[in-house]
């Protein structure tokens, strides 16, 4: 696995336990994205990338408890605190014709239909209904819902989201 081929699924935030479990803050849609058998790059800035096998998984509050491969106690699991745990792109199932990643959207520009830059999409908020596009240009943030009488166009390629702003989120 590349760094530039890993997509980060979650962080590691503390241990559960003697025995090695690690609590993790998920980024993933869904627990099947920590199903026993997937390899998972761990990352930290400055650190060479570790892959390890999770061994089990399950949900745990507002995330994930895992036990990876090798890591037995609770030592050896203090030191992946604040690794981040991605996956390689290309194991990514394909989505159909309209649907997108996570992070095939962060980092795209954002226009109006009336050609205004509005900025770049920063993070996206899971809110159930839909998905709340943050976009920031400097100090100014603007929530876009992600739905379709607002987002218009995406397009990852060129690196351009297009959006039909309702009254009041005009700025």
């Amino acid at each position: 696995m590349h760094g530039d081929a890993l997509i980060p699924i979650g962080k590691v935030v503390g241990t559960h336990g003697i025995k090695g479990y690690l609590k993790v803050s998920s980024y993933a849609e869904s627990a099947d994205s920590f199903s026993p058998g997937t390899q998972l790059a761990l990352r930290r800035e400055g650190e060479p990338v570790v892959i390890l096998g999770i061994e089990s998984a399950r949900p745990h509050k507002h995330g994930m408890l895992l036990a990876l491969e090798g890591i037995v106690s609770i030592d050896a699991a203090k030191e992946l605190v604040g690794c981040d745990l991605c996956i390689d792109k290309a194991t990514l199932p394909e989505l159909e014709s309209g649907n997108y990643y996570w992070h095939q959207i962060i980092g795209l520009e954002v226009f109006t239909v009336n050609d205004r830059r509005l900025g770049r999409v920063v993070s996206i908020l899971p809110t159930g209904s839909n998905d709340v596009y943050v976009v920031r240009d400097g100090k100014k943030e603007v929530l876009i819902p992600a739905i379709d009488s607002v987002v218009v166009d995406i397009d990852p390629t060129h690196g351009v989201l297009r959006v039909d702003l309702p009254e009041g989120l005009e700025g």
